[in-house]
């Protein structure tokens, strides 16, 4: 690890301004950054310490929606009232990610800034990945890529072919996209909002640029609107064991149903795509029809367009179309413990 220069943040004014300096980073939970300083693949001149900012909480807004800070731990917001309440779907995301021990330090805004757990990225002694060395190559492509993205990974378009096939491995972040959260960041300019879905970017010819987030804002917090699938919600996660382990594929599911109609839909995969993925259509399809296995398949048809699997992760294509119509049925009964398979 690399020395480095620490500072704490009294104020978002000034922890804004320390993080203009070149190198420089916050740090909150520190779950992935530490992480990724130990590895070697990030080296920060400075910390900037926003532990000690006053964006812990979590509001009801005037129109019925909900506001979170930015350092809202992972475990108090799964377990708040609000949330297990009205937003089932992201209290069950939030709860099958990482452990216990994380999800104590964890904050929402960490949580949106998790970088990729590829094993290409994390381990420098392979030089060839586009994320840390721009032009280097995608190790990935023709390694061992079981974990690795299906969808997303070459922006229409673009002539710069696949230059990273890593994924996104936040499962709040799937919950949000399919809740069509908003991210609220400050900067010097002031404050701005972000959409949910125009927050992290797909690789194209610049996969070492994750997000929309400019280098001097910081994430002060998310705002969800009023919710529809308090009773009809449910996050599924297949993954290779039961705890502390990222997705193979994920689906956030959440129905706003009118007897055994679907008025409206959210639904979002993880564990695809260098960010959550989210498709309009394949909540359109689903609305105004009766609930069913039938409507649900051709939303997962529509979800995995142009999904594309490599020689260790063709098979979750299918699993992800199956995870999909598993997630909307069970959502569709109430269920909303979401299981973690």
């Amino acid at each position: 690890m690399n020395s480095f220069n620490y500072e704490r943040a009294a104020a978002p004014g000034g922890a804004i301004r320390s993080g203009s300096a070149h190198g420089a980073k916050f740090l909150a939970g520190g779950t992935n950054l530490v992480d990724l300083m130990k590895y070697g693949v990030e080296s920060p001149t400075i910390l900037i310490d926003i532990n000690h900012l006053d964006l812990a909480q979590v509001t009801q807004n005037p129109d019925g929606g909900v506001a979170i800070g930015a350092l809202v731990r992972n475990s108090d917001l799964a377990d708040h009232t609000l949330i297990k309440n009205q937003y089932p779907l992201l209290s069950q995301a939030l709860l099958g990610g990482a452990s216990p021990q994380l999800r104590n330090m964890a904050t929402t805004g960490g949580n949106l800034l998790q970088r990729t757990r590829c094993y290409y990225f994390t381990d420098v002694s392979f030089p060839a990945c586009n994320k840390r060395t721009p032009g280097s190559g995608c190790a990935a492509i023709n390694g061992y890529n079981r974990i690795h993205a299906i969808l997303g990974q070459t922006d229409k378009g673009s002539t710069s072919g696949e230059s990273c096939i890593a994924t996104h491995p936040s499962d709040m972040c799937v919950a949000m996209a399919a809740l069509d959260a908003k991210v609220e960041v400050e900067g010097p300019k002031g404050r701005r909002t972000i959409p949910f879905a125009e927050f992290h970017k797909l690789p194209g010819a610049t996969p070492w640029i994750e997000t929309a987030l400019h280098a001097d804002e910081l994430i002060v917090g998310v705002t969800l609107p009023p919710p529809k699938f308090a009773k009809n919600a449910y996050y599924l996660k297949a993954r290779d064991r039961n705890s502390y382990a990222f997705a193979l594929i994920s689906v956030a599911a959440g129905l706003e149903m009118e007897g055994d109609h679907v008025r409206s839909a959210g639904l979002a995969l993880g564990g695809v795509a260098l960010k959550p993925w989210r498709k309009i259509e394949a909540e359109k399809v689903l609305i105004a029809k009766a609930a069913g296995a039938e409507s649900f398949r051709q939303a997962a048809e529509i979800l995995l367009q142009g999904a594309k699997g490599y020689e260790h992760n063709a098979f979750k294509i299918e699993l992800a179309k199956q995870g999909v119509v598993r997630a909307l049925t069970l959502a569709s009964q109430g269920t909303t413990e979401g299981v973690q398979a």
